[in-house]
């Protein structure tokens, strides 16, 4: 298989994987439509980067061993499922707040140093996926082979990050359409808890599912 027919398989397998619901997805959703475009962005990008954990990982061939081994695979669950409770409780305590113009402003402003936060649980909601490394597994074999330079590893692993963030962002620009988040804003705190019951239900599942 030559670059550009890797490229090629990679770019509609991991489109496929991207668009598919999941943690990730309701985190963009929810910190979109209760924080706005900026912090959608934020969340979008620190899922993209989480996912060059799996990506340095799965290169190095270690994805391998991390699927085969029950303990490993085990902690990565807890954790991620820990997390994505984490995250659910918080949006399930969110309360009804008022939404004006000046309102708004003031939550973006107060946003501004909480930026690294928002990268980070983005980072987090995606490293933390136990399903991520039998992901890689699969992709990485049928498409990489030890022989492949590291330059073409490394273009594989960044596009992947790029069409990750593409596509979340494409997510927060239609969530964060003026006359949709106005909407959202006034329901804010119901969305959140909606949200919150999702994720949390997601990280039971995580928990109580058996990994294969």
């Amino acid at each position: 298989m030559d670059f550009f027919q890797g490229l090629l398989l990679i770019s509609s397998i991991h489109l496929l994987a991207a668009a598919s619901p999941g943690p990730d997805f309701v985190l963009v959703s929810q910190q979109t439509m209760s924080s706005g475009k900026k912090a959608g962005l934020l969340t979008s990008f620190g899922i993209a980067l989480g996912l060059s954990v799996h990506i340095i990982y799965s290169s190095l061939g270690l994805a391998v061993v991390i699927s085969q081994s029950e303990w490993l695979l085990w902690a990565i669950k807890i954790l991620g499922a820990a997390y994505l409770v984490f995250l659910g409780v918080q949006g399930l305590r969110s309360k009804p707040r008022a939404v004006t113009t000046s309102s708004l402003e003031s939550a973006q402003v107060e946003q501004e140093p909480a930026s690294k936060s928002i990268i980070f649980k983005g980072f987090l909601c995606n490293a933390l996926n136990p399903k991520a490394p039998i992901y890689f597994v699969a992709l990485f074999t049928l498409v990489l082979s030890p022989d492949l330079p590291f330059w073409q590893v490394s273009v594989y692993g960044i596009w992947m990050m790029v069409l990750q963030f593409l596509w979340f962002a494409t997510v927060v620009f239609l969530l964060s359409r003026p006359m949709l988040n106005r909407q959202f804003q006034n329901k804010a705190h119901w969305i959140d808890r909606i949200l919150g019951v999702t994720l949390v239900a997601m990280g039971i599942k995580v928990a109580l599912t058996k990994l294969s």
